[in-house]
């Protein structure tokens, strides 16, 4: 699957042809450069590396200096693999939003904002208060029941309950390229994707 990195800046908003406004997320992916062309006859599979974002040198360790210098580029802040077609592609070589096509279609991949230790109604939709579906006489927000006693004596695995919410690896599909603005590395895509403004996401296609 073909792709690129880059990074969540934010959302607005943009009219269509006939007048509907159209929320979408603007997402900048700089040129992303190959640093490694995996081959079956060395690493048992074929995949392209990408590099994004500069590092500096001192916060990166010898062996991976080597491995962008064979590449002849910088040190990279984020490396990740795709499936291109190789033949015209070398080390070095650059990979930019005109990959894309106003109008197609692509799956973004990110880390969801965390949102810390909630509760059962915040974590799983329960009713709460108003709707009393879940809960105590006394603590509407409370979870509630949540097995029975002599049998099977015990919580089954997988039971809605309180814990940790968000950070997670999260991919939302068929969003749809609303624009490209190719001098500015920029890709509007309808709707929200996954992650906290200025996090890195990948998008597919």
């Amino acid at each position: 699957m073909q792709g690129i990195i880059g990074k969540k800046i934010g959302m607005t908003s943009l009219f269509s042809e006939d007048g509907k406004m159209q929320p979408c997320t603007v997402i900048e992916a700089t040129p992303n450069v190959v640093t490694q062309i995996k081959t079956m006859e060395n690493d048992g599979y074929e995949a392209v590396q990408l590099g994004y974002g500069e590092k500096k040198e001192k916060n990166v360790g010898k062996p991976l200096l080597g491995h962008f210098a064979k590449a002849k580029t910088t040190p990279k802040k984020k490396l990740t693999e795709f499936i291109f077609d190789t033949e015209n592609l070398s080390l070095g070589s650059e990979i930019n939003v005109e990959l894309f096509i106003e109008g197609e279609y692509v799956d973004v991949v990110g880390t969801s904002k965390g949102k810390g230790f909630q509760g059962v109604v915040k974590r799983h939709g329960f009713g709460g208060v108003g709707q009393s579906t879940h809960g105590q006489h006394n603590r509407l927000r409370a979870p509630g029941s949540i097995g029975a006693g002599s049998d099977p004596s015990r919580v089954f695995k997988g039971m809605r309950m309180a814990g940790q919410t968000g950070g997670e690896r999260v991919t939302t599909f068929n969003l749809q390229v609303l624009k490209i603005v190719p001098e500015k590395s920029l890709i509007f895509l309808k709707g929200a994707v996954p992650g906290h403004n200025g996090s890195i996401v990948l998008v597919k296609k």
